[in-house]
Parts: structure tokens; C-alpha cells; sequence
């Protein structure tokens, strides 16, 4: 799910708001307004980058591109493109143009970048912990983030994760239905069964709606699965109750399976035969990627 340019700038926008909300006062009195800037910025550590396109967009912002400002333009240039692996010490982009510009961007295009770029690394270790594994179905095991998200950045993280080569589920709670533990209690204290309300919610929704039913015990899963759900959420099942579970699906639903999953289990639960494995830890626990900003003023 690539983000749109309208939903990077909107986010910028919101940052650069809160981050000098009345001008830089640190600029305007020491810095000469003519004084031109080059800056490189360059990894501390190595990973894989993500947001490059976000870390230039920045730069253009304040300068005004966007709307012809007064400034001299802005150059960008990037040296990797996202999905990249670097090393520290290597240069990933540079940026040229006006002093107050490069210096009032540099905090915010340093923290949106950092962060993307720990997602994307995070997600490219788990994802090459479950290389070359396959569902019962034959394809190659997903992973896939969830929507433990921070709030206002969810376009830009789950960007992050297709650059590091993981998948995307739902973006939010508009695109599909998932009937998770909380939505069950409820029908259950309506006096519904599991199975007429998903032939129910399958009869009201448009054809092209997915619908995903999370269960956590082995004996809830034929219910599901006979009702006609799309995808099946296998949850804190442990590898042998997978098997299982993948066995009683018998190929007529995707399963997903989560719930605590990590770089030390994950590769046990990719060789179960379930086809996607969702872990919320590439956003929510996810640590920001050392990367700095070495500048270059000249008058």
C-alpha cells in the first residue's frame, strides 16, 4: 500500500506545524537569510531504507516549491531508492538550497525517514526468517503488518513494510470485515451463533467485501470455515495446533495465523502450512534506525 503524495504532504504539513509553529527563531537570529546549505544525509548503522521520497518532500515544504515561494529552489538527490539495503557510513541523499530551509527541515525529515526505515528493517529481518517457506496451497508465506500503527503515521509504516519486502493488511477498519474476539462476545450476547451472523453480514455486503473471522480454539473452526469466510485468523495457536488447524480448513479459506509471533518462533509457525502471518511488532515495537544530516553552510 504505497503512500499517496496528498497523505506524505498532509503528514509533513502537520509536523512542520508543530515544530516551529510561529518560524525558527534560531535561524532568523544567527543565520544570514542568503546563506546556502548541502547536506548529506548518512546512516549511522545499516539497514533498509525507506521514505527517501519523504526525506526530499520535506525540504520542498518549507522552501515553498510547492507553491513557487521566494526561496531559492531546493535540489534533491537520491543516492539509493527505497527497498535498498546501506551500510553506516554510506551517504543516502543530498540535499542543496537555501540555509533556513535545510536546518528548519532537518529535524523533521530525520525522524520520518529514521522511523520508516526501522519498519522496513525490522520487516525485512522477519521477512528473511520465513524465506522459502510455503502454505499448503503452495504459494510463498506472507508476512503482514497489522493496524497497531502510530497514530497519523499508518500511511507512511505500512509503506515502510512493502519496502522491506512484507505485506500489507487491511489499511483500516473501512476495507474489510474482521470479526475479532470482542465482535464475537457481542453476538454471542445477542443470542446469535458465529455462523448466521457471518451468512448474515455475507448477504448484506457487496460481493467484492473480504471477510475474516478470528477464532482461538480448534473447535471453532469448522463453523467459520462452512459459513463461506474468505480468510481465517488462527490465533496464539501453537505450530502443532496449526497443522491442525490448516488440516480442518482444508483449503477453503486463507489462514492467517498470529498472536505473539516473533523472530524466534516465526519460522516454526511459516512451516505449518498457513498462508499469511501477521505481526504487529513491525510498527508497534519497532525502534527509529540511526540515521544524521551532515551539513555544509556556505554565504
Amino acid at each position: 500500500m504505497t503512500a499517496t503524495h496528498e497523505q506524505i504532504d498532509a503528514i509533513i504539513r502537520l509536523a512542520l506545524a508543530e515544530d516551529a509553529p510561529w518560524g525558527d527563531l534560531t535561524c532568523e537570529a544567527f543565520v544570514p537569510v542568503d546563506a546556502q546549505a548541502t547536506a548529506q544525509m548518512v546512516a549511522r548503522e545499516p539497514g533498509v531504507l525507506s521514505g527517501i521520497d519523504v526525506f526530499g518532500r520535506v525540504f520542498a515544504l518549507v522552501n515553498g516549491d510547492d507553491a513557487g515561494g521566494p526561496l531559492a529552489p531546493v535540489t534533491f538527490t537520491a543516492h539509493l531508492h527505497n527497498g535498498a539495503r546501506f551500510e553506516a557510513g554510506q551517504a543516502l541523499a543530498t540535499v542543496t538550497g537555501p540555509a533556513h530551509t535545510v536546518l528548519r527541515g532537518e529535524r523533521i525529515a530525520l525522524n520520518l525517514t529514521q522511523r520508516m526505515c526501522g519498519v522496513a528493517t525490522m520487516t525485512a529481518t522477519y521477512a528473511a526468517a520465513i524465506a522459502g517457506a510455503v502454505s499448503a496451497k503452495g504459494a510463498p508465506v506472507r508476512i503482514v503488518d497489522t493496524r497497531k500503527t502510530t497514530p497519523g503515521l499508518r500511511a507512511l509504516e505500512k509503506q515502510a513494510v512493502r519496502d522491506g519486502g512484507g505485506h500489507n493488511h487491511r489499511y483500516s477498519l473501512s476495507d474489510a470485515v474482521m470479526a475479532k474476539d470482542n465482535h464475537l462476545a457481542v453476538l454471542v450476547q445477542q443470542g446469535m451463533t458465529v455462523g448466521d451472523a457471518i451468512r448474515a453480514a455475507r448477504a448484506r455486503l457487496p460481493h467484492t467485501t473480504s471477510i475474516e473471522v478470528e477464532v482461538d480454539r480448534l473447535d471453532q473452526i469448522e463453523e467459520v470455515v462452512a459459513a463461506g469466510v474468505d480468510t481465517i485468523m488462527l490465533d496464539n495457536f501453537t505450530p502443532d495446533q496449526l497443522r491442525e488447524g490448516v488440516a480442518l480448513v482444508a483449503g477453503r479459506a486463507w489462514i492467517e495465523a498470529s498472536g505473539g509471533i516473533t523472530l524466534a518462533t516465526i519460522a516454526d509457525v511459516a512451516q505449518t502450512g498457513i498462508d499469511i502471518i501477521s505481526v504487529g511488532a513491525l510498527t508497534h515495537s519497532v525502534r527509529n534506525l540511526d540515521l544524521g544530516l551532515d551539513i555544509n553552510v556556505t554565504t
